[in-house]
């Protein structure tokens, strides 16, 4: 099931699922998505249906938090040594860092562009993966059991505002992290290692990768995360960027006023938002 939360014209917020070129209500079933983490079953698709074109999609929900993975595809890791300083060996473990709640935007809100802040706004288009199932020291093999279903986030970073070496500030701005459009449940999913992702930018394509080429797979994540860090349902973990960000471009090319930015994973959908002047 393709999961939505919509609204329509300035009414409330509402749980939906996609189907076709409909939406169907589901607030009869449930107030809103996190309400199904965990459930049992789904609901039916027997609610109101509205065109989609009628409807305005959100945010799928609020992530109770958010954790972010650098450095998780080969191509991106070559792409990072040559031109933002970081290390040329692959990882041996998980590059973890986190992005607040309040950096979530949905399909169609604007990305921030602040010039006083940066002048380097990049763009990673990410898959997703919303936690179903509390998970604390899971093994690997059952990792994907804790998963509820797959998202997109794209992983705005603001290249010259990396401080100390950490990566926060740049990461974790206001609408840094885009959601969404939909969360595709994990039954739908049964391998998230074969799913193609890519990014254009104002039509023009930047990214073009596969899940097949994570370092870390998914499962190989949240067994990591969870060795310490308790995964509760409704945190985040978006696993990492293929190659062909912005500061990796000849010559480096990053967000603008007026970009539209597209990021697109497989069976999920296209996550579309504009940047505009935050000053």
């Amino acid at each position: 099931m393709l999961l939505v939360t919509f609204s329509v014209a300035a009414g409330p917020f509402r749980p939906g699922a996609l189907d076709g070129d409909e939406v169907v209500d589901l607030s009869a079933h449930v107030d809103d998505m996190s309400a199904l983490f965990g459930a049992a079953a789904l609901p039916a698709l027997d609610g109101p249906r509205l065109p989609r074109e009628d409807v305005r999609l959100h945010a799928p929900f609020r992530p109770g938090k958010i954790v972010g993975v650098g450095l998780n595809y080969v191509e991106h890791v070559d792409e990072s040594a040559r031109t933002l300083d970081t290390a040329k060996e692959l990882p041996t473990r998980p590059v973890l860092f986190s992005k607040p709640g309040t950096a979530v935007v949905g399909p169609g809100e604007p990305i921030l562009h602040d010039g006083d802040l940066t002048e380097q706004l990049d763009w990673e288009c990410e898959l997703a993966v919303v936690i179903g199932r509390t998970a604390r020291k899971v093994s690997r093999e059952d990792a994907l059991v804790h998963v509820f279903g797959y998202s997109i986030v794209n992983d705005i970073s603001a290249r010259d505002q990396r401080r100390s070496g950490q990566w926060f500030f740049s990461k974790g701005q206001d609408s840094y992290a885009p959601f969404g459009p939909a969360v595709r449940t994990a039954d739908e999913v049964p391998d998230p290692q074969t799913l193609a992702l890519g990014l254009k930018v104002n039509d023009e394509v930047k990214q073009k990768g596969n899940t097949a080429h994570m370092l870390f797979t998914v499962a190989e994540l949240i067994a990591d995360i969870s060795s310490g860090m308790t995964l509760e349902p409704g945190d985040v973990i978006a696993t990492g960027s293929p190659q062909g960000v912005g500061a990796a471009q000849n010559p480096p090319q990053f967000l603008r006023p007026g970009d539209v930015v597209e990021a697109t994973v497989e069976g999920i959908g296209t996550l579309r938002n504009p940047v505009v002047d935050a000053r």
